[in-house]
């Protein structure tokens, strides 16, 4: 009986369906800054609250929150038309809610529709600030304003998780030891979510394990606090 051959197309087709989605690779999202243009708000991330803009560092772009801008209870500029843009008809109870914290600068990623599980990582390099010089990845982004962060803060040396729901910052978790890290240098940031498990890590050590009270969706992007001076790289989605 003739042996049956299929075309090395069509093979490749069975295995994908054939193999579970954990088997297959994931998809991989990078968020270059290379076409920006230095001094100027960024095209690959909405600001939302915060002064934004493209820097360059060495020979690179970067996306930079001056904290040296900053003024208490201040959104973005053109704050409508970027929530418009991406909440479309709900924008309005978004930039309510935003207005509330506007105490810490947000940038939202396009390009990443609805995050669910997967990883999230960033280079960041804090350079200054009175008040404060953090860092945080911003997640589970809601078309009423709430959402999540996992952040570093350069003048408490740690990694914490935080919620804000409905205009209230509320601490839920904060990492396992103190890690301080000198001002001028890059680190990284990354998030692991699989269903209601998240993890945090810092220069890819374990730092925040804990259990959300229900799965994440909605719209991710970077996060920082108050007068904050930052540098963000290389802002990664994996899912």
């Amino acid at each position: 009986m003739p042996t049956m051959r299929l075309p090395i197309r069509s093979l490749a087709l069975l295995l994908a369906v054939a193999l579970p989605l954990s088997a297959q690779k994931p998809a991989t999202l990078h968020i270059s800054l290379d076409k920006e243009v230095a001094g100027r708000e960024p095209k690959q991330f909405l600001p939302m609250v915060g002064s934004w803009v493209i820097a360059k560092e060495g020979a690179r772009k970067v996306l930079f929150i001056d904290g040296r801008a900053w003024k208490r209870g201040q959104p973005a500029g053109g704050l409508a038309d970027k929530a418009r843009a991406i909440y479309g008809a709900r924008n309005e109870e978004f930039i309510e809610s935003i207005k509330a914290f506007a105490y810490f600068p947000i940038a939202v990623a396009k390009g990443v529709d609805d995050f669910r599980d997967g990883d999230i990582s960033v280079r960041f390099q804090m350079l200054g600030g009175s008040l404060d010089r953090c860092a945080g990845i911003l997640f589970n982004v809601k078309p009423n304003g709430d959402y999540l962060t996992v952040r570093f803060n350069g003048t408490e040396d740690n990694v914490v998780l935080w919620t804000f729901n409905n205009g209230t910052r509320k601490f839920v978790k904060r990492g396992t030891e103190n890690v301080p890290l000198e001002l001028g240098t890059w680190h990284t940031l990354r998030i692991s979510v699989h269903g209601t498990q998240l993890q945090g890590f810092l220069d890819d050590r374990l730092l925040l394990e804990h259990t959300l009270t229900e799965p994440v969706s909605g719209k991710v992007g970077v996060w920082s606090k108050t007068d904050s001076m930052v540098e963000f790289s290389d802002f990664t989605v994996t899912r």
